[in-house]
């Protein structure tokens, strides 16, 4: 089959659909690679780099809609691009057809195939496609790139000859794929890292990024996470109010605040409303990565950056993946590259559109002049529900002491059992084996039992509990070795002389050691 690469015609969009590496890839699974003349040049991409790879320069658009077979595109087609479709051609590109109607409609009266890259199904074996993930991930990264340029300050704190800098304190709001691509920017730039989101089950990938998961003391009993693909659930109006009001309290410390909470084809929910703009400080920073539908922020105006009367920046824009077109146009290549060979199940240049793939059926929005859009859930689930944590149940103070009781009773009858068989097997012993046996054997018995009595009754104050439990072990050992020492056996004698010696080097070891630890918290 023959893939082309159209150059973007959406204004500003650097992005393009196939690079020089990914064309190598395709072209290994039997594919012919054509790109229109200066797709990727606002990307880094010369047309000269790919003429090395072994892809055909093609001059003009219009040569490559009627060239290629399949047309890889980054932003959703035109009107005008639709038209050049036809029932021998598959489409691949950000689509959203629960957004476009009438383009999906254009779609089906072309009956060509068009495969949605924002509608990969989020599975396990989908990771590699998920173009979605792909751009938030840049996206997060570059809104804190964008804060900090905005920002009159350092984010990390510094104390110099000149002055201390205090550390930046980041708020992330919304802990998706941009919000940790967003914390793990902030952390590794040294600011303080905040960041709240209402499904508590990321509280543990927040806290290993080094950034602290910002609690509400609140129960609801929200829809998993599994159930809606990953993303978060719709809250009550009264965690909303919660939430808000904890945002209120934090926006007079924060200095910079990140807000990606956003479902596709859902307006942006308002979680940083006017007055808490207002109480931020002047030289704070708003980047706000939901401004294409309406924005996290009351005041985020959509491809614009604003500046309140109270000197807070207010980022909107809606190009952050655009703003990093090398980086963006080499993943979202591959994610195409990785679709590309579940369509070429046989690596023979054939495409097999098989609908029975969970992956490849979920991304078609339409094909044979029919729209397939909604697919059927996946067979897979998306995500595992997370197992329900059952609180415990508070018991009352009869119930304590009845639990108390049965406790006492049971360690009573494990000990008694225990004593019971020691004994019947002692006794066992006692008939079958010499008295000279059975005196040195009950010495052993009443050895060891004195011996765990001492050692774990030894007091650890000055010591870690480890170093007591060894020099207690140590000191049984020079008292047995002391009684020994004077044996008439020359054997025996070298033995307890040397045993002495190593316990009493363990013994005097462990005192430097716990000399050393403590020294470590003395100031001088």
């Amino acid at each position: 089959m023959k893939i082309g690469a159209p150059k973007e015609t959406f204004p500003g969009e650097a992005r393009v659909a196939m690079t020089p590496e990914s064309a190598a890839q395709l072209q290994k699974l039997g594919h012919e690679c054509f790109v229109e003349a200066g797709a990727g040049v606002a990307a880094g991409f010369e047309d000269a780099a790919y003429e090395a790879a072994g892809v055909t320069i093609v001059k003009t658009a219009a040569a490559l809609w009627k060239e290629a077979d399949i047309i890889a595109k980054v932003r959703e087609p035109s009107a005008a691009e639709i038209k050049r479709l036809s029932a021998d051609k598959t489409l691949i590109s950000f689509f959203y057809p629960g957004q476009n109607e009438k383009l999906l409609d254009a779609a089906k009266k072309t009956s060509a195939t068009v495969i949605a890259m924002d509608m990969v199904p989020r599975i396990s074996r989908a990771q590699k496609m998920d173009a979605l993930s792909s751009m938030a991930n840049i996206a997060g990264y570059r809104a804190v790139i964008e804060a900090g340029n905005n920002f009159g300050r350092f984010f990390t704190g510094q104390v110099t000859a000149a002055g201390k800098v205090p550390p930046a304190k980041v708020l992330v709001v919304g802990a998706g794929v941009a919000g940790l691509a967003a914390i793990g920017t902030s952390t590794s730039l040294g600011a303080i890292t905040y960041a709240f989101d209402v499904r508590p089950e990321v509280a543990e990938q927040i806290e290993s990024m080094g950034a602290e998961f910002v609690f509400l003391d609140f129960e609801e009993s929200g829809q998993d996470s599994s159930a809606t693909g990953g993303y978060a659930a719709p809250s009550s109006p009264e965690f909303q109010e919660k939430q808000l009001a904890k945002f209120r309290e934090m926006a007079p410390e924060i200095d910079i605040v990140i807000t990606t909470a956003l479902i596709p084809g859902r307006p942006a929910p308002v979680l940083w409303t006017k007055d808490m703009v207002e109480a931020m400080k002047p030289g704070s920073v708003i980047v706000d990565l939901a401004a294409e539908r309406g924005g996290n922020c009351e005041l985020t105006k959509k491809d614009d950056k604003i500046v309140t009367d109270n000197g807070v920046t207010i980022v909107g824009y809606t190009d952050f993946p655009s703003r990093m077109a090398a980086q963006s146009s080499t993943l979202y290549a591959n994610n195409i590259r990785h679709m590309m060979t579940d369509l070429t199940p046989e690596k023979d240049g054939v495409v097999v559109h098989n609908m029975e793939d969970d992956v490849i059926r979920g991304a078609t929005a339409t094909h044979q002049g029919e729209i397939t859009y909604p697919p059927p859930p996946p067979k897979v689930a998306a995500i595992a529900a997370a197992p329900k944590k059952e609180k415990p149940k508070e018991l009352t103070a009869e119930e304590k002491k009845a639990a108390e009781v049965e406790a006492f009773r049971k360690e009573t009858r494990t000990q008694v059992t225990a004593l019971a068989v020691g004994g019947g097997l002692i006794l066992l012993a006692g008939l079958y084996t010499p008295a000279s046996f059975m005196q040195h054997f009950i010495v052993f018995v009443l050895s060891v039992f004195v011996g765990f009595q001492v050692i774990w009754n030894v007091s650890h104050s000055l010591h870690t509990p480890l170093m007591a439990v060894t020099n207690a072990i140590s000191s049984i050992i020079i008292l047995g070795a002391l009684m020994q020492v004077g044996s008439n056996s020359v054997l025996i004698a070298v033995l307890a002389a040397a045993g002495i010696l190593m316990a009493a080097v363990n013994i005097f070891g462990g005192f430097l050691v716990t000399r050393r630890m403590l020294a470590m918290f003395q100031k001088s």
